[in-house]
């Protein structure tokens, strides 16, 4: 068991400060991605709602590991495509970065119908009264139904973000130094710590949950719209 202390040194943080990092950008790009698509998909342009739904409907029904290999297997070995400047980190920061976009394009449809299902909730008249009074469909959607369609997402949202953070063990696919792949290299070295192991970084990723979860229920509190 020492030696098992010994080995994992500090890489332990490091991997999961790689989980950390993963989890943030995905989520910032998804959440910006998905309010887009949420957005398209109550537009009063027909073919922007097509659109939306064709690309919700086919991510969420699409395996999170097909995607991640397409970005590295399709986008970057088969089309050329670099998101990393040419230098000696070229193949860990790009790695990084094409399993982010993965996650982006992944969560953001989940984001997307957790944003729409807040809508449901805000009042068709409220959206009416703005139409009234001359808005355009980007004020009514960015100044009205928005902010009260994230208000009532939180709980979903939180859920998705849990979930992502659970999602980047899918990174070790492509070679992306994260958690999981920490995880298996210390199994391999040290298979009669099966279970110490597996143990340590359960409760790595259980310490990284537990709070976002205590978190989404407080602000699913908070934040919640008041029915009068």
């Amino acid at each position: 068991m020492q030696q098992l202390w010994t080995d994992l040194g500090g890489s332990l943080f490091a991997a999961f400060w790689i989980t950390i990092k993963l989890t943030v950008y995905s989520a910032i790009g998804a959440m910006i991605l998905g309010t887009i698509l949420t957005a398209l998909r109550v537009s009063p342009v027909a073919i922007m709602r097509r659109l939306a739904t064709i690309y919700i409907s086919t991510v969420r029904n699409t395996p999170l590991t097909l995607i991640v290999l397409l970005c590295s297997i399709g986008l970057y070995q088969n089309l050329g495509l670099t998101l990393a400047p040419d230098n000696d980190h070229f193949i860990t920061t790009n790695n990084f970065r094409l399993a982010v976009l993965g996650f982006v394009i992944y969560t953001s449809a989940f984001v997307a119908e957790s944003l729409r299902s807040g809508i449901n909730t805000v009042h068709f008249g409220q959206a009416e009264a703005a139409r009234a009074l001359g808005l355009s469909f980007p004020q009514i959607f960015g100044s009205i139904i928005f902010p009260q369609a994230l208000r009532a997402a939180v709980v979903p949202l939180g859920n998705t973000l849990i979930a992502l953070t659970k999602n980047t063990t899918i990174a070790s696919m492509i070679g992306v130094a994260e958690a999981s792949l920490l995880m298996k290299s210390t199994i391999e070295n040290h298979a009669d710590h099966l279970f110490a192991v597996f143990g340590l970084f359960a409760l790595g990723f259980m310490v990284l949950t537990l709070p976002m979860g205590l978190v989404v229920s407080r602000l699913s509190s908070t934040m919640a719209v008041k029915n009068s």
